[in-house]
């Protein structure tokens, strides 16, 4: 089994979206793994992802609401094989947090997935456009190891 944390800064947007994106790829190929999200902020602990979240991934057939946002912690490194950060300010704030065996990368390969927060509700569609084609190549990478 493949244990999978997505990391953004604060939990709410891009993240708990990656997170149903790997669960939901993962569920369709059979693919074996246990996935969380986490924030390398944790500013919005205990809150459900922002509401433009949930619309785009109910807009995709997906309920995300149930989500709560929580911050990382090195106890994460340990439990999690691979932690999947969506920009490299994640990645290095996520270095800076704690050591450990779990595998750190960006989510989408060579790409900083950009924080819709701020921006339109556009911005929501384009990182769920960009995460579920990252998603898919995850589950196509993971499926290949098990397989060999």
């Amino acid at each position: 089994m493949k244990r999978v944390l997505v990391v953004c800064l604060g939990n709410i947007c891009r993240s708990p979206i990656g997170e149903e994106l790997i669960r939901e790829h993962a569920q369709l190929r059979g693919v074996d793994v246990t996935v969380d999200s986490a924030g390398t902020m944790g500013w919005h602990a205990g809150k459900a992802p922002d509401p433009r979240s949930q619309l785009v991934m109910r807009a995709h057939g997906l309920d995300i609401s149930m989500q709560q946002s929580r911050p990382l912690t090195a106890s994460d490194f340990y439990n999690f094989d691979i932690i999947l950060c969506m920009d490299h300010q994640n990645l290095m704030d996520a270095h800076t947090i704690a050591p450990g065996p779990a595998q750190l990368s960006l989510f989408v390969a060579d790409t900083d997935v950009p924080d819709p927060y701020y921006g339109g509700d556009d911005g929501f569609e384009k990182v769920h456009a960009m995460l579920n084609a990252a998603a898919g190549d995850w589950m196509n990478q993971w499926s290949q190891q098990t397989n060999s």
